[in-house]
């Protein structure tokens, strides 16, 4: 085993690196809590007592691709969302999509593709990719995603020597930190690249249903339209951002059936299914849709509230999605640490989602800000950034 040699030169995790930074120093207020995008609106009441019906089948061991009525329930929602029709055998139940994004590089990268693999990351990026690629003895190529490039990676600009060593391209949008969203010809133009190159793309959606005017184009809808061979795109969603059900730890994945099954069988040896009761809820939540408007609507109002303290900054950018802010600085490190020592907010520099690379590190003159807090709070702590950071 050569993992030490592999993982070696990774960074630690951010969370642990934030309280190495922050933790020794007395926050300059009281504190409030940007850092961690763990959504807190209220979810349905109606789940506590759908789970309360349902404790009785904890006593039943739970279907390893999720039950024929939570398939059924997440099928008919891809056909609402994105109007794309998946049989069963397109769909498999994840403990969240960190389980499922993981599990899909080490089910489906070969380990020889013109040489070792490589899988494609964006830069920023959500850390498991990178710690995907690494199991499986790939190659992780970290393609910045600034804003020359509209906060998404160009996959395109790769020489065709990397292209055809790629196994998997990871891809969020809408997009962890920085919120953008991937146009239809962006998707299109992938999905293309992807067909020239024979790689399949991991769509991690799961920042999907929070958006500020217009819901973001799926990476399926648009393979579909296409015409894209049905093993190229593999999309990624949850309950956590959606429903604000981030301890349900319930997701899903749905691509083509040859690669799903190739997950599923991964699972039946080395994963661990959903317990029942948590499926008969998440049945129920991915019916609905009345709960993730009146959540949409709360961070509609966040939007504008970050747009009033914080649009004359410069470069702000308003994000289209999801609820993040992507917000310059001089540098990520200091900024945070002052805003702590000074105000008691607390945020997360940008570096430590980001990899460094031969042009510097692309998120190192950023700080992500999660607004996941009260509306109230969120503006609170927005404004103490503001007169610390930026007057």
């Amino acid at each position: 085993m050569v993992f030490p040699e592999r993982f070696s030169d990774l960074p630690a995790y951010a969370f642990p690196r934030l309280r190495t930074l922050l933790d020794a120093h007395t926050p300059g207020g009281d504190p409030i809590a940007m850092t961690i995008g763990e959504p807190q609106h209220a979810f349905p009441e109606w789940v506590q007592d759908v789970l309360a019906a349902h404790t009785h089948e904890f006593a039943k061991y739970p279907p390893n691709d999720g039950s024929p009525e939570l398939l059924e329930a997440i099928a008919a929602w891809v056909g609402r969302r994105y109007d794309v029709s998946l049989n069963d055998d397109q769909i498999m139940v994840l403990n969240g999509t960190r389980e499922g994004l993981y599990n899909a590089a080490m089910a489906l990268c070969p380990e020889d593709k013109n040489g070792r693999p490589v899988i494609l990351t964006p830069n920023p990026f959500y850390q498991v990719y990178a710690v995907a690629a690494l199991s499986v003895n790939a190659e992780p190529v970290y393609v910045s995603a600034t804003a020359e490039t509209g906060h998404l990676p160009d996959f395109a600009s790769l020489p065709d020597a990397i292209l055809d060593r790629t196994a998997l391209a990871y891809i969020c949008s809408p997009a962890n930190p920085q919120g953008a969203v991937a146009s239809a010809e962006y998707w299109r133009s992938l999905i293309a690249l992807a067909e020239k190159h024979d790689f399949r793309i991991l769509a991690d959606e799961c920042y999907s249903e929070v958006w500020r005017d217009a819901a973001p184009v799926g990476a399926l809808q648009i393979a579909k339209e296409m015409g894209a061979d049905p093993e190229r795109v593999l999309i990624f969603h949850s309950l956590s951002k959606r429903s604000n059900l981030p301890g349900l730890r319930s997701g899903f994945v749905a691509g083509g059936p040859k690669s799903i099954a190739r997950i599923r069988q991964l699972r039946a040896y080395a994963g661990a299914p959903l317990p029942l009761p948590l499926q008969r809820v998440a049945e129920k939540v991915w019916a609905d849709e009345a709960h993730v408007d009146e959540s949409r609507a709360l961070y509609q109002q966040k939007y504008q509230v970050a747009d009033q303290i914080l649009g004359d900054v410069p470069g702000y950018v308003a994000p289209p999605a999801g609820f993040f802010l992507w917000l310059p600085v001089q540098d990520g490190e200091q900024a945070a640490l002052k805003l702590w020592q000074e105000t008691g907010v607390r945020v997360l520099p940008g570096a430590y989602l980001s990899r460094d690379t031969a042009e510097g590190n692309p998120g190192a003159g950023y700080i992500r800000v999660a607004m996941v807090a009260p509306t109230q709070t969120v503006q609170r702590g927005l404004s103490q950034l503001r007169d610390c950071l930026y007057d």
